[in-house]
């Protein structure tokens, strides 16, 4: 009996192609983003500096930061979507990351004059930062999370903070875009806040929403 339903179950079973599954999270991710973008320029607009914007370092330093991180986010959430999977290296690029950038910023710190220091560290958004990213990170995650839906994780909580890791990162590259704030400890502090909210609001939900 078990052998015939085997032998039902394995007929007409075609291979699935190895990038099926990086291709969907990126699909979602970039649905996501779009929607997120519109979002953002619909209620809090673009940087009023562009084209000049492009000119600025610091500009692409955000731009670099949060699409590793995205990156980073992605891998996780690819391996998390695995039985018996784990983010530990996608997590420790991640760290390394926020370390370089820290170091970075630690640097801008060294060279800048004293009535410099505070706009480099706090800014002038600091407070809205973080919450400006977790709004935008909402079509982001439900997009992640719909696909996450469909395989086979079993760690939920992990995965649901992969997914959350991922979104928050996605969302804080589009946010970029609105941003004017020109430090490196800035951009360490409170985007990273803004990506980890979302990572643990993900590991919150991720046993729930992931549950097979």
């Amino acid at each position: 009996m078990t052998d015939d339903l085997i032998a039902e179950l394995s007929t007409d079973l075609r291979p699935v192609p190895a990038t099926r599954l990086r291709s969907w999270l990126l699909y979602a991710t970039a649905a996501g983003a779009i929607l997120a973008f519109v979002v953002m320029v619909l209620s809090i607009g673009l940087r009023s500096d562009y084209p000049g914007a492009f000119a600025d370092p610091i500009f692409w330093a955000k731009f670099l930061y949060t699409l590793a991180f995205l990156g980073f986010g992605l891998w996780s959430a690819e391996r998390l979507s695995r039985p018996g999977g784990n983010m530990r290296a996608p997590v420790l690029g991640a760290v390394a990351l926020v370390a370089l950038t820290a170091v970075a910023g630690i640097v801008q710190l060294v060279t800048a004059s004293p009535e410099q220091l505070s706009g480099l560290i706090i800014g002038h958004t600091a407070l809205v930062c973080p919450f400006y990213i977790l709004a935008l990170s909402v079509p982001l995650f439900v997009a992640i999370t719909l696909v996450m839906r469909r395989l086979a994780p079993t760690n939920l909580t992990l995965a649901g903070f992969a997914s959350g890791l991922a979104a928050g990162a996605a969302s804080c590259w589009v946010y970029a875009f609105h941003c004017g704030e020109n430090g490196l400890p800035f951009i360490t502090l409170w985007y990273t806040a803004g990506i980890l909210v979302v990572a643990l609001i993900g590991a919150a939900m991720g046993r729930y929403l992931l549950r097979w």
